[in-house]
Formats: structure tokens, C-alpha cells, sequence
């Protein structure tokens, strides 16, 4: 791979992907010295309702992105049947509005994705969509039980210690998946009820956090799995609810991991029809759909051994490329645009034998993706909540993905505790809340087609649906300040959403020094 590919693929995984930490004090190379002055000069305590704040820092993991916030914590019974048993206490962020003394009484909840990532870890990522709602309303960032510093449930995957084995040889499928669960279950059960772990349980804390900071009301931005809690929420807690913000839409009906294998097929054929309406990428790169299916094939029967440059390091590295690292690689990649145009002339590429950029990208991505997500806290949801509508689709067969999430899930979810799920959990949110839907074209995910469904049942909703975008699109053109409209207005509907459609295409690169002028 290129010096300039390279750098380009660092500072679109860093930008598009979930590489992002909450850095606190002890982050840093200076640490010991700022304990020490913390230490001789306590930080200026703030108080927003009955919490108490200090002064604390939200970064990213490639110090691209900071924000300067308040942390604090509020302890809820991990079981709530149990108000005198073992506590949680709850991390939480609060970004205040640019002018506090006439900020409005309604701040915004960021409700991060998954499940499994922490709202403190997130924001950093999306922060610059926040600037204008920052003028009239604080944000505030409440680690979801089981992330980020609300206990989080992290099971590191201890099975192979050996980083010189063969990647191909490595076991992989159900029972793999399975033993993952055993050992993660096993080691988190001694301190976490793992039944308590769940949508239902995260949305109380919500409203534990909203009554002790004295909003009579808030507004909620969901992100993918978080605008599952959100429509949870607004169901459970009407009179709580002012706005609903849902940025890549997960209907309450869905059932995850059923629909992955179809959706990532759907993204692809449209990220990939675009290399077709680009003379040059035609010309230089052919059929990007066909390249892929010929190349799983291949690695399907006979994964070659691969001589790459680590992306980082530029050490030389051998390892088999199987049929995994690519069809991770094709699916981490359709989140976003961006990444996803680096595809075409990657599989171009390896049609030629050539496969050290394909390795390279996969690797990188590995690492990028490590520990980013709190995966006891994701079983507990699904298996909790999704694992019974799970099943096997015979079309999904031949798909990239097959049927590898639902049956992971299942084998995993065979033996993990499960919470209680209400009756009507999974059915639409039926609600008059002003709601504010947003879609991209290209979601591999959470297609369009997720947030049509949803606003049927929201007679004071509307979906935009953003042109040449993917997952995630509360950043993308002009969209911050549409959703910082609505929730000064509470109205949709009045929104002037023209200038969306300004908003370019992403190019394919059509050569390893970007794509075409």
C-alpha cells in the first residue's frame, strides 16, 4: 500500500469509525504531574439539579477532536427490585450551553450506537453537529449501563494468545462464538447481574438522570441502536419527552442481527453502481460487484498467504486472507462513503493478485475496531430482547455475510442470562412527540427504508433521507443546523431541507493518489 493511501485510510477510519475514548486525567504523558496539581487544588465543583460536576476532558483517540465538559456520577440500583442491593454508578457528561444563565430548561440527551459504545466516547466524534444547539441548551452524555465507566461489561477474547498462529486456522462460526459468551459471562457474572443490562434498565436510568438534574422535559438524539432507547424512552415516559432526534433508524419492530447480511447486499450494489456512473472508474476498474464475488470465492476454497506492510509500523507481516477479514472489511467500510470509495481499486487489486492492500485495510481496521465496544453489555441487550425472533434466512446464504450474525447470536445467546422484556417492546412507537428522522442513502445498516417505517406512526415526524451518505448522518452537510432548527422549534415539518441536496457523491478512487480530479 502507498504512502498516500495509507494516510488517506488512517484519516478516514479515525473520522468514520469507532475509534474514539473518553481520555481522563491519568490518559495523558503528564499524568502524575496533573494528579498532583489536581491534588493541591481540588477542581471548582458545579452543580446541575442535585449532581454534582467537575471539569473533565472528552477526547479522541487521535486527539483530532476535544471537548471540554463537566463529569459526574449518580448511583441507581443495578436491580431495581433491589433498591438496597449492588449500585451502578452511572457516568455522566454535561456539555453546558454557550450562555448558562439563559440556556433552556430541556437539554439533549445523545444516545450513543451499539449497542455497546458509551455516549462519553462517542460524542467527541459528532460534537461539531452540536454548536448550535450548544447556544441555547447544555448536551448531556449518560454512559448506558455496561459502557464506558457505567460498570462496563468488556470481555477481551483471551482464546488465542499466540499471535503467530495462522489467522486461518483460527476457529471461526457458532462455536467459536459460543465459547467467546462462556468465558465473557464467566468472568463478568462476579461483579455484574447480567440480566440488568438492557434497554428497559437503561431507559429508567434516563429518567433517573433527568428527574436529579430538575429538567421538566428533554430532548432525545438517538444514534443507530440509540434511537432504539430513544423510542423506548419516549414510550415509557411521554410527558418527559419534548423531541425525538433519530439519526439512522432502528425500528422498535426490527430484530438485530435477522437483517445485517440483506441490508450490507443492498448498500453494496448502490456504493458500488456508482463506480458505473464514473467514466474512469469504469474505464480503469470494471465491474467492483463481480470483482467481490470472484474474490470470495477464491478465499473461500484456497486463502493465499499474504505478504503486507502493517499500515501503521510498516513492519513486513505474512498472514491468510480469509473470507472474513474481507467481508468485515466490506461491511465496516459501507458505513461510510468515504471509506468505501477505497473498495473498487482494492479489489481490482487483488482480481490481479495483488492482495497486501486488502490485508493492510482488514488489519488496520482490526485494530482501529479493538475494545471499542462493550460486548457483555450488547449480549445482554440482544439476547435479552432479540434473541427469540432470531433465525437462519436461506436466502441470506450466498450473501457476503450469510447467516453468521444470527447464528452467532444464537449459539451466544443460549447461554447468557436474559432480563425481562416488556409485552410491547417491539412494537412501533405510536406517539404525537415532534420527531425529527434521518437517513442515509447508503446505509448498509439502518437503510431508508427503517426510518419510512417509523415516522408512519408519528404524525408530527418527518424523514430526510441525505443523498451519498451512509451510517450516520447528523454531521453530514447541512444537517446540523436542520436538527438544531427543529429542536429549537419542536417542527419538522417548517424545516427548508433544500440545502441537503447540495451535498456531493463520493468518487471511487480510480488510483492509489485518490480519485479522479
Amino acid at each position: 500500500m502507498s504512502r498516500t493511501l495509507r494516510s488517506i485510510v488512517a484519516a478516514l477510519l479515525l473520522v468514520a469509525l469507532f475509534g474514539y475514548r473518553y481520555v481522563r486525567d491519568h490518559a495523558s504523558p503528564g499524568a502524575a504531574k496533573h494528579r498532583r496539581t489536581v491534588a493541591a487544588s481540588p477542581a471548582p465543583v458545579r452543580r446541575y439539579g442535585r449532581l454534582a460536576f467537575v471539569p473533565c476532558t472528552l477526547s479522541s483517540q487521535s486527539a483530532m477532536a476535544s471537548v471540554e465538559a463537566e463529569c459526574g456520577s449518580l448511583s441507581v440500583p443495578e436491580n431495581p427490585a433491589l433498591p438496597q442491593g449492588r449500585h451502578i454508578a452511572l457516568h455522566i457528561a454535561w456539555v453546558p450551553a454557550g450562555d448558562t444563565g439563559t440556556s433552556e430548561p430541556d437539554p439533549v440527551f445523545m444516545l450513543a450506537g451499539g449497542p455497546g459504545q458509551a455516549a462519553t466516547e462517542s460524542y467527541p466524534q459528532v460534537a461539531p453537529a452540536f454548536a448550535d444547539v450548544l447556544k441555547k441548551r447544555s448536551v448531556i452524555l449518560v454512559d448506558q449501563r455496561g459502557t464506558g465507566q457505567s460498570n462496563p461489561l468488556t470481555c477481551p477474547d483471551t482464546e488465542h494468545k499466540d499471535t503467530a498462529a495462522d489467522p486461518a486456522t483460527e476457529p471461526t462460526g457458532p462455536d467459536a462464538a459460543r465459547r467467546f459468551a462462556q468465558r465473557c459471562r464467566d468472568a463478568l457474572s462476579p461483579r455484574a447481574d447480567l440480566r440488568f443490562y438492557t434497554t428497559t434498565d437503561a431507559i429508567r436510568d434516563l429518567e433517573a438522570v433527568r428527574e436529579a438534574i430538575g429538567a421538566p422535559t428533554i430532548n432525545l438524539v438517538g444514534i443507530s441502536y440509540g434511537t432504539r432507547v430513544a423510542q423506548q424512552y419516549a414510550m415509557r415516559y411521554p410527558h418527559s419527552t419534548r423531541t425525538l432526534v433519530l439519526d439512522s433508524v432502528a425500528p422498535n419492530t426490527l430484530i438485530v442481527g435477522n437483517e445485517f447480511a440483506h441490508n450490507l447486499e443492498q448498500a453494496l450494489d448502490l456504493q458500488f453502481g456508482e463506480c458505473r456512473k464514473v467514466p474512469a472508474c469504469a474505464r480503469a476498474l470494471g465491474d467492483p460487484r463481480s470483482r467481490l464475488d470472484a474474490l470470495m470465492t477464491t478465499l473461500r476454497s484456497s486463502p493465499p498467504l499474504v505478504r503486507y506492510r502493517d499500515p501503521s509500523t510498516g513492519a513486513l507481516h505474512e498472514a491468510r486472507l480469509r473470507p472474513d477479514d474481507v467481508a468485515g472489511l466490506m461491511r465496516m467500510y459501507a458505513y461510510t462513503p468515504l471509506a468505501s470509495s477505497l473498495l473498487p481499486l482494492q479489489l481490482k487489486e487483488a482480481s490481479e493478485g495483488r492482495y497486501d492492500g486488502l490485508m493492510a485495510l482488514a488489519k488496520m481496521l482490526g485494530s482501529t475496531m479493538a475494545g471499542q465496544m462493550a460486548m457483555g453489555m450488547q449480549l445482554s441487550v440482544i439476547c435479552s430482547e432479540d434473541a427469540y425472533g432470531l433465525k437462519a434466512n436461506a436466502d441470506d446464504a450466498a450473501t457476503l455475510m450469510g447467516n453468521q450474525f444470527a447464528d452467532d447470536f444464537a449459539a451466544q445467546c443460549a447461554l447468557w442470562p436474559r432480563g425481562a422484556m416488556p409485552a410491547d417492546f417491539h412494537a412501533p412507537l405510536r406517539s404525537t412527540v415532534p420527531a425529527l428522522l434521518m437517513s442515509g442513502e447508503f446505509d448498509p445498516v439502518t437503510p431508508p427504508r427503517y426510518g419510512a417505517e417509523v415516522v408512519r406512526t408519528l404524525p408530527n415526524g418527518r424523514h430526510l433521507v441525505v443523498r451519498g451518505q451512509g451510517h450516520n448522518v447528523i454531521g453530514a452537510g447541512c444537517m446540523p443546523k436542520l436538527f438544531a432548527q427543529f429542536i429549537d422549534k419542536a417542527d419538522a415539518r417548517s424545516l427548508d431541507a433544500a440545502c441537503l441536496r447540495t451535498l456531493p457523491y463520493t468518487p471511487p478512487f480510480t488510483s492509489f493518489n485518490g480519485w479522479e480530479p
